[in-house]
């Protein structure tokens, strides 16, 4: 090595990594299923995943498409067929009208359609308000689009609800945006209508706009389906983000799409066309065909979630642990708090003693502690077994 060679290496290793990407914290879920992946026979109520199969006729339009040569890229916007498509349903599911030409962008999952709305509105230092206990991305994707996240928390007292008032005492001259997410994960709560017409009127009112998550919009068992979207004068400041992973159990062809005005959707398109191009044209195809048969296929999905959302909530509330009942998505969210452990504690008890595994409510923020999350997207046989369990563990503690 010579004396030069020698003086030009760094005496310590640098550290690479950005401090804000450094700041968040690994997914709460994932780090408790790489546990869970370890164990055996493992009853899991855990991952948010339908236990169908895509449909036939949906698979079967993948296939058909691939032995048809159908490997190429689309348009960044996605294909036209699919765009007017999810224009249709868009107007008669949710009744707002959407050009599939300048106001439809075709992602990849719900999870790119987020990202790309966050950061096409979000400036470093902006405020973004958010409910909780929720999804697990949507703080990280604001702080790494250099925004300040910031936590409304829910609570089981009023069924998780967000409403008008709890959001104005967090907003502030900074606040920039609100993502919601109703049907919520993790806890199946759902807004009424008088709810929604508040937060619209919030949001008129402090100038906002509004990123809107409908992915479980279509498990709603109770109560009007509706989107904020749909209310007087909020298309314009909504950016509506829906897909298929969930209702139409497509989630491994990572498809979803974002509606809005055309300068909000020209804006996450510069995004999306640096960094993932398109949306894969085999999962493009088969959504064209899931949405021919949207009736049937959810309907039949949507009914069978209902039985077991009625079957869970009973169970957990005669086993002692206090539950709402789910008016939508597929999740339970029981209180497991008063026996001297944290929620992770108990999550872990509870796989050692019974091997059934549920994700600790902390894994969806600080509000989520005293909760677990348990999803009713498994077999049902499955859920009654892991509630007999439950019931065991409950008499020991």
């Amino acid at each position: 090595m010579s004396r030069n060679d020698s003086k030009s290496r760094p005496e310590t290793a640098r550290d690479f990594v950005a401090s804000h990407v450094k700041s968040v914290p690994p997914s709460g879920i994932r780090e408790f299923f790489d546990i869970v992946s370890t164990r055996k026979d493992v009853i899991s109520l855990g991952i948010g995943e339908p236990d169908f199969v895509t449909p036939w006729h949906i698979r079967e339009a993948a296939m058909y498409a691939l032995d048809h040569g159908a490997t190429s890229y689309t348009s960044n916007r996605g294909l036209e067929s699919l765009r007017q498509g999810m224009a249709a349903y868009v107007r008669e599911a949710f009744n707002v009208s959407y050009d599939p030409e300048t106001e439809i962008l075709v992602t990849v999952g719900v999870s790119e359609a987020l990202d790309l709305a966050v950061r096409s509105v979000v400036e470093p230092g902006d405020e973004v308000l958010y409910h909780e206990p929720c999804y697990v991305c949507y703080g990280p994707l604001v702080t790494f689009a250099h925004g300040k996240a910031v936590a409304v928390g829910t609570t089981r007292e009023n069924g998780f609800r967000l409403t008008r008032a709890m959001l104005e005492k967090k907003v502030t001259a900074r606040t920039k945006a609100l993502v919601m997410n109703f049907p919520t994960n993790p806890t199946g709560a759902t807004l009424s209508r008088e709810d929604l017409e508040g937060i619209a009127a919030f949001a008129v009112e402090h100038n906002l706009v509004v990123i809107t998550d409908e992915i479980y919009s279509e498990l709603t068992y109770d109560g009007e389906r509706l989107s904020i979207a749909s209310l007087p004068g909020m298309k314009s400041r909504t950016i509506f983000l829906h897909g298929f992973s969930k209702a139409w159990a497509m989630t491994g062809f990572r498809l979803g799409y974002a509606c809005a005005r055309p300068d909000l959707v020209d804006a996450m398109m510069k995004i999306h066309q640096y960094t993932m191009l398109c949306a894969p044209i085999l999962s493009q195809r088969a959504a064209i065909e899931a949405l021919k048969g949207y009736r049937r296929d959810v309907e039949e999905m949507r009914s069978a979630y209902e039985k077991r959302r009625n079957f869970i909530h009973r169970a957990l509330n005669e086993i002692g642990f206090p539950c709402i009942r789910p008016t939508g998505a597929f999740y339970a969210f029981p209180y497991i708090a008063g026996h001297g452990m944290t929620s992770r504690e108990f999550a872990l008890k509870l796989l050692d003693d019974q091997q059934v595994a549920c994700v600790p409510g902390t894994a969806f923020g600080p509000s989520g502690e005293g909760y677990l999350r348990g999803s009713f997207a498994a077999d049902m046989e499955d859920i009654k077994e892991a509630m007999r369990r439950i019931g065991v563990f409950a008499k020991k503690l």
